[in-house]
């Protein structure tokens, strides 16, 4: 008998956590971050529901910090086994969890002078980067579409997500006595909108379906009337003398950008002369991608000759921002500029410090490229219900026009995520819907209803048998 527990990503959008036990062995589905306000962040501290050491394997879907971000935390406390992702999420995942582990040792270290005066006791970091580097050991990398025995009754197969670089839809085969049962995760399905990445590979069977539902409660707006309202704001921007600040996630919405930056300075549409990557990180993860050029797409043949050359060959005027120091000196510029930095929903990072020297301007623009979580600084400014927002400890007047540019998303929304599913072959597998708001899922439901398809939302720690 095959049982799979839903752990995290349950009724909300991070946390991607799920726990198959077969008949003599145990392993993970993802192991990421929760992430948002400050109780939802306080789950990250919580005991494993499992006894780590117990874990046999991981198999992880991409290199997101809400599917990875807590891999160190399960080895501090016990795990041995392999972890088994893509070949390309191999040195993203050293990257996201190093970056990771350093904030926190910062956060840490920035709370406890806190206690201290107050006479509080003493706060530990989540996990260290000596955490993240007995984790990292215990990587193996598999190919796409490569089926491989990972345990004597498990085999596995990564197939193209389309969401971030090494992004994989998960196959797993389950032998159980003599039948065999598959489970198939979705993982983050991407946008087939991308500008970079492959489209999600069809799959057309399975027992049971994971999948997720960021935006199952909307369809994104078309991709031509998006570029068109980036060039909009761009111009504007320019015209006004103000800033464009961009939050944006260092691993896949960034290159994004930077690509249809590139392609709209191409088409004569980008004024700005100056475009500041404020992000160590995103700098990193960037050259990451311009070293796996053969997973992208070929749809832009004229992108696809200049790749090879870098980011910057790409888009001219594209400056990086690496030190501290050059950090401060983007926050001194006070118009003209296309500025990009993480994190993505705004609780953390450079962008923090850009907001707070520009959220307050009237002639500045934030461009707001990719999912909000509830709880985050990046939801409140989308949400707009408050004239001034605390960042980093000083009251800020929202004066600066807030854009959303839906397009850009790195997630499927609903219609490519119905269409997806829509491949697999009667009998219908029995679906899933995770990685979603209360909202998103609901509605994804109803949508698979009129279908005649019963899609069930599962509760965290519910179980069901496979």
């Amino acid at each position: 008998m095959t049982n799979l527990t839903f752990l995290g990503a349950t009724g909300q959008v991070t946390g991607s956590c799920y726990l198959l036990e077969t008949g003599s062995s145990r392993i993970l589905l993802d192991c990421g971050l929760f992430q948002g306000s400050r109780e939802t962040e306080k789950q990250n501290e919580a005991e494993f529901p499992f006894d780590p050491a117990g874990i046999d394997a991981v198999v992880l879907s991409h290199a997101h910090l809400d599917h990875c971000g807590r891999l160190p935390k399960l080895a501090k406390d016990g795990f041995k086994g392999p972890v088994f992702l893509t070949e390309a999420s191999f040195p993203l995942l050293e990257l996201m969890l190093m970056d990771a582990a350093h904030l926190q040792l910062r956060d840490t270290e920035w709370e406890n002078k806190r206690r201290e005066r107050a006479g509080k006791p003493l706060l530990e970091p989540l996990y260290t980067e000596a955490d993240v580097k007995m984790l990292l050991a215990l990587r193996q990398p598999i190919a796409y579409g490569v089926e491989t025995k990972i345990l004597p009754e498990l085999s596995v197969s990564f197939h193209e997500a389309g969401h971030i670089l090494g992004s994989s839809i998960v196959r797993l085969r389950i032998n159980d006595k003599d039948k065999t049962k598959t489970l198939v995760f979705s993982g983050d399905l991407g946008n087939l909108n991308s500008p970079l990445l492959r489209d999600p590979t069809v799959l057309t069977e399975a027992d049971v379906l994971l999948l997720e539902s960021t935006y199952g409660d909307r369809d994104h707006k078309p991709l031509g009337n998006t570029l068109d309202e980036l060039r909009e704001t761009l111009a504007e921007a320019a015209e006004s003398g103000g800033n464009v600040i961009i939050p944006a996630f260092a691993v896949g919405r960034t290159q994004d950008l930077i690509y249809w930056l590139g392609k709209i300075q191409r088409q004569g549409g980008l004024p700005q002369q100056q475009i500041y990557l404020d992000s160590p990180m995103a700098i990193s993860a960037s050259n990451i991608y311009a070293e796996n050029t053969h997973l992208f797409n070929v749809d832009d043949p004229e992108f696809t000759k200049i790749a090879p050359g870098g980011w910057q060959a790409w888009l001219p005027g594209l400056i990086y921002s690496q030190t501290a120091e050059e950090s401060m000196a983007v926050n001194r510029i006070a118009g003209g500029a296309i500025i990009i930095a993480g994190s993505g929903m705004c609780n953390g990072g450079r962008i923090r410090h850009h907001l707070k020297y520009n959220l307050w301007r009237r002639n500045a623009h934030i461009i707001i490229a990719g999912f909000q979580a509830e709880g985050t600084l990046g939801r409140a400014i989308v949400d707009g219900k408050k004239s001034h927002l605390k960042i980093l400890g000083a009251d800020v007047n929202v004066a600066a026009k807030v854009h959303t540019l839906g397009a850009l998303s790195a997630h499927a929304d609903q219609s490519q995520l119905l269409q997806w599913a829509g491949h697999f072959k009667a009998p219908k597998p029995r679906l899933y819907l995770i990685h979603g708001e209360k909202s998103a899922t609901l509605s994804l439901q109803t949508c698979f209803k009129r279908t005649g398809w019963e899609a069930n939302i599962p509760k965290v720690g519910e179980r069901i048998t496979i």
